[in-house]
Formats: C-alpha cells, structure tokens, sequence
C-alpha cells in the first residue's frame, strides 16, 4: 500500500489525540490540521486549531488514561478519506469505536472530520 498524503496527516492527528502536553499537542496541530479546520462529531463541533486543541485537553481530563488508536487503513480519494478508531479506556477494554470520514486540503493537511460512533446501522 502506497503511503498517502492523508495517512501522514491522520498519523499526526491520531498522535494529538494522545499526547497529554498542550504545547506538544499545538505543535503536532500545526503540522496536520489546517488552521480553519472543523471537527465534528455527535457531541461535540469545533473549529481551528485552538479549538480541537482544547476538546482533545477536555477529552483527556473527562477520560484520564484513556486513548484513542486508529486501528485501519486511510482509504482516500479525490480529496477525501476514512478510518476506523477506537476509544481505549484507562484499563484497556474497548471503550468505543467509530468510524471518522475527513477532507484534505492542497497542503495535505486535514480541513474537516466528522465522525461517527458505534459500527453502522442494520
């Protein structure tokens, strides 16, 4: 499999959805989400780098020791990619898991995900 511009990305973004230091996370932000980004998931949207900065840091302190690991592949096209994650809670069961759908920009950095809890309806 060819490595593609949106996996980097998603490495990246994964890698700030667990790193507890704020200045640590802001600098992985900058090298993988575009500074006018959007997020948005069942509960939450927001935009900007500060903003998903700020819902990771209350992630982590809503969820101490938990984790968020994408567990496939980065299949994209034309611009636009998925992957499957998963929620790890601090005693390592299976918390959650979803599917995130994203946009990637020019620069090769993510302009929007949205993501979904839970496997697919019937």
């Amino acid at each position: 499999m060819t490595l593609t511009v949106g996996n980097a990305a998603v490495e990246r973004y994964a890698a700030a959805w667990r790193e507890t230091d704020a200045a640590a996370r802001r600098t992985l932000l900058d090298t993988c989400w575009a500074e006018d980004g959007v997020y948005c998931d069942p509960l939450n949207r927001v935009e900007g780098r500060d903003g998903l900065s700020s819902l990771i840091g209350s992630f982590q302190e809503e969820n101490p020791g938990a984790r968020i690991d994408v567990v496939s592949g980065v299949d994209e096209h034309d611009g636009y990619l998925r992957f499957a994650w998963r929620m790890l809670a601090a005693d390592g069961s299976v918390a959650v898991e979803g599917t995130d759908f994203g946009e990637v920009d020019g620069e090769g950095t993510l302009r929007r995900i949205v993501g979904f809890f839970g496997p697919l309806p019937a």
